[in-house]
């Protein structure tokens, strides 16, 4: 027992300086991209806030639309300006969910928006040590963590279920650079709303655009690979992603139909 305080201890330290230092390398906001082949440019804007953009305006295999303006995703907000925080306010940002571990808080907390609720769900920082292990560097280990580790679902499911409850105004959830834990909540989210893998995919490597990084660079930037890797996790874990959204995330048929119903035209 002393032993496994230890490691996790030490892993917690480690995860903390490679996510505080390694995830969020490029302080400066990124340019934002150009219009893309899936949707129309979403970027906010923002100034020192990274990779901040709307989750929506994607089609879905049914052909409805992924509502814009109810649900954004950023990078941390530690560095947001006044004038950040007035374009949040002005789209209606009313909750933020830290994806964050409790070690990056404290390094780097967040400035939100006036009148906005803040949470805080940890996705890696209370796993357990073996598992935390795999989540030092960016890479597959850490997707399938993603996938596998009970504290990530229970993240990932807060997440959606926030976006289901909040009625007036945005969700907005980031993590420190906005493209690993922040990317496979987009890639959730769009999925269960029914928009294509390869969109997903490609609104997944726009965080390569939006950060100026390069596929392999795994502190920068995100590589196709551990998307794919997730989802096999998935296929491997619960036999599809039906099942992974229903057992693994614990929505109910009526969440699932809740959140459709409220981001989808």
């Amino acid at each position: 027992m002393v032993r496994h305080r230890a490691v996790r201890a030490c892993a917690a330290v480690t995860l903390g300086l490679s996510l505080a230092f390694g995830f969020a390398h490029t302080i400066a906001a990124a340019a934002p991209p150009a219009a893309s082949d899936t949707a129309a440019d979403r970027a906010l804007g923002l100034q020192g806030v990274q990779n901040a953009r709307d989750a929506g305006g994607y089609r879905t295999v049914d052909g409805r639309s992924v509502r814009t303006g109810l649900v954004y995703r950023t990078g941390q907000l530690n560095n947001a300006t006044p004038a950040d925080l007035a374009v949040l306010g002005e789209r209606g940002v009313a909750v933020v969910d830290d994806l964050r571990t409790g070690y990056e808080r404290v390094l780097a907390p967040d400035r939100v928006p006036p009148d906005a609720v803040s949470h805080w769900y940890d996705v890696v920082g209370r796993a357990a040590p073996q598992t935390l292990a795999t989540t030092l560097v960016p890479g597959a280990g850490m997707y399938d963590a993603f996938v596998t580790a009970p504290e990530s679902s229970r993240a990932f499911a807060s997440v959606l279920r926030d976006i289901i409850a909040t009625d007036r105004g945005a969700v907005l959830y980031h993590c420190t650079a906005g493209k690993d834990r922040t990317g496979w909540t987009s890639a959730v989210l769009l999925t269960v709303l029914g928009v294509d893998r390869d969109t997903v995919r490609r609104d997944f490597l726009l965080s390569n655009t939006y950060r100026a990084a390069d596929e392999n660079d795994p502190l920068n930037g995100v590589s196709p690979a551990w998307l794919d890797a997730a989802f096999a996790q998935v296929d491997r874990s619960f036999g599809g992603f039906d099942a992974y959204v229903r057992s693994g995330l614990g929505l109910t048929d009526a969440e699932i139909v809740a959140l459709k119903t409220k981001m989808l035209s």
